[in-house]
């Protein structure tokens, strides 16, 4: 038994990377998109690159990591699932990358005149969302100075993130990882949601999938709204089963768990309902935050029938 719905998203998702649907509420259509994880690029694959892909795959970017050194460019060194590709930086960029608009690149070479190669090339092809460059500033203007000499437009360096992440201090490559992953997530965060759609668009394949498989009976929560403090952002969502299990979160405590109550309630019934919570702290003094949240029993059905995603 599977929910049609899900399945289709699914489909479509492993067809062309994009996929969504709908829900109405209140006279309002909320529109919950998906996408497949974007590509986290490493140009360089030292112990600071070794340290971001740990980060990267936990904040559920497709990492890809590029080395010219075997001994760096090896798989073993990585998370699962890590691209890892060993050559020359140019090439490898030209030829195997393809990078697009929706890719973040990190530049992170042992020495200067790797990261220059790796600038020209990448500039030179579709600027990706997001491109970092490890270096000192000292260093890194004067790199930045010197393409700008060799004619590349100013308003294309002036979206080079450097030095790259957040100002934090960091000095081991670890701390130096956790900056360059902080700025990443500020960046994503930063998108403006497309048209009507909720803000979130990432995909939790554990959600998808408990939602779409299964058995036993299944409930979708879904943040339609959220506004100030709250824990988490419209269009979070998690799935429960009647097995007891969960999948994915709409920020925990005490909102998440009244809609965790409502979602068993809801099991095997067929019923929807949206309910609002005002989030306080635990002395009653109001915190700022609010969430609107959608809660529904998702159908099982044979694998001929059901409702149609909405692309």
């Amino acid at each position: 038994m599977r929910n049609q719905e899900f399945s289709e998203i699914l489909q479509e998702l492993e067809r062309s990377g994009e996929a969504a649907m709908e829900r109405t509420a209140d006279g309002r259509t909320y529109v919950r998109r998906f996408t497949r994880p974007e590509r986290l690029i490493l140009l360089g694959a030292g112990h600071v690159a070794q340290a971001a892909a740990e980060l990267g795959a936990k904040l559920n970017f497709a990492v890809t990591a590029a080395d010219d050194r075997p001994e760096f460019a090896d798989a073993a060194r990585f998370p699962p699932g890590t691209e890892v590709i060993c050559g020359p930086f140019v090439p490898v960029i030209q030829e195997k990358l393809r990078i697009c608009g929706r890719d973040y690149v990190c530049i992170l070479t042992r020495e200067h005149r790797w990261d220059l190669e790796c600038l020209r090339a990448v500039l030179s092809g579709e600027m990706p969302f997001y491109l970092g460059l490890m270096g000192s500033r000292r260093r890194t203007a004067a790199q930045l100075d010197r393409l700008c000499g060799e004619g590349f437009a100013p308003e294309l360096l002036e979206r080079i993130h450097t030095p790259i992440g957040l100002p934090i201090r960091g000095a081991t490559p670890a701390e130096i990882a956790v900056s360059i992953a902080a700025e990443l997530v500020l960046e994503r965060r930063s998108r403006p949601a497309e048209g009507d759609a909720l803000e979130r668009r990432d995909t939790d394949e554990a959600v998808l999938r408990c939602a779409a498989e299964g058995s036993a009976p299944r409930a979708l929560i879904l943040v339609l709204e959220s506004e100030g403090s709250a824990p988490a952002g419209a269009g979070a969502m998690m799935a429960a089963d009647g097995a007891g299990r969960t999948f994915g979160t709409v920020g925990g405590g005490a909102a998440e768990g009244e809609a965790l109550r409502r979602a068993r309630r809801l099991l095997g019934t067929g019923g929807r309902e949206v309910f609002s919570v005002s989030l306080k702290g635990e002395d009653g003094m109001e915190c700022g935050g609010g969430m609107k949240l959608w809660v529904e029993d998702l159908p099982l059905q044979p694998p001929e029938g059901g409702r149609r995603c909405t692309r």
